[in-house]
């Protein structure tokens, strides 16, 4: 098998795992918030194809929601994931250690600011006064270490693993080796 064979191969498996991967552990119990889907957006927006970067979050945030049930603050938390995606897309050009650090910091307070808005915003669980919406932030505010923690976690997780898949390939050793 050809490098450029091995490449392809790797681009279009590792995507297609990372989508079950996300569908699966939004469906088995987990911590509040450490879950990989920020990360799986980052990672899209920085490695496939800007076609399918925005889009493949929100087809798992989507076949996930089926089984788990629709809700009131369904649109802010796909717009979230959204915007999480297009900052992969922008650090894409640089894929340093630093930037990685900060778009997965700016995903994750991004997150914790659009989801919990909508909680206060279309929810019933706070008064619809700037009081209300800060006591909202407050209450949400133990749930964001767990968001910071998930997504650092998994971000990096996907990183390392595609960038190791990556280097085997480059170097004509595939992870999935035939043998004969």
């Amino acid at each position: 098998m050809e490098d450029s064979d091995v490449l392809m191969r790797n681009k279009i498996i590792f995507p297609l795992a990372i989508i079950l991967f996300g569908v699966v552990m939004r469906l088995v119990p987990h911590m509040p918030n450490v879950a990989p889907i920020t990360a799986i957006a980052l990672f899209g927006g920085m490695y496939l194809d800007k076609k399918y970067a925005l889009v493949l979050p929100l087809l798992i945030m989507l076949v996930s929601d089926l089984f788990l049930g629709f809700h009131d603050t369904l649109l802010f938390v796909y717009v979230s994931f959204f915007i999480s995606g297009l900052l992969g897309l922008w650090a894409r050009r640089q894929k340093t250690a630093g930037r990685i650090l900060l778009v997965t910091f700016i995903a994750s307070v991004q997150f914790f600011v659009i989801t919990n808005f909508g909680v206060w915003l279309v929810g019933h669980m706070y008064p619809k006064t700037l009081q209300g919406l800060m006591e909202c932030f407050v209450m949400a505010t133990p749930f964001f270490r767990n968001t910071i923690m998930g997504d650092l976690l998994y971000t990096t997780t996907f990183i390392l693993l595609f960038e190791f898949l990556e280097y085997l390939a480059r170097k004509g050793k595939p992870l999935l080796a035939h043998r004969r």
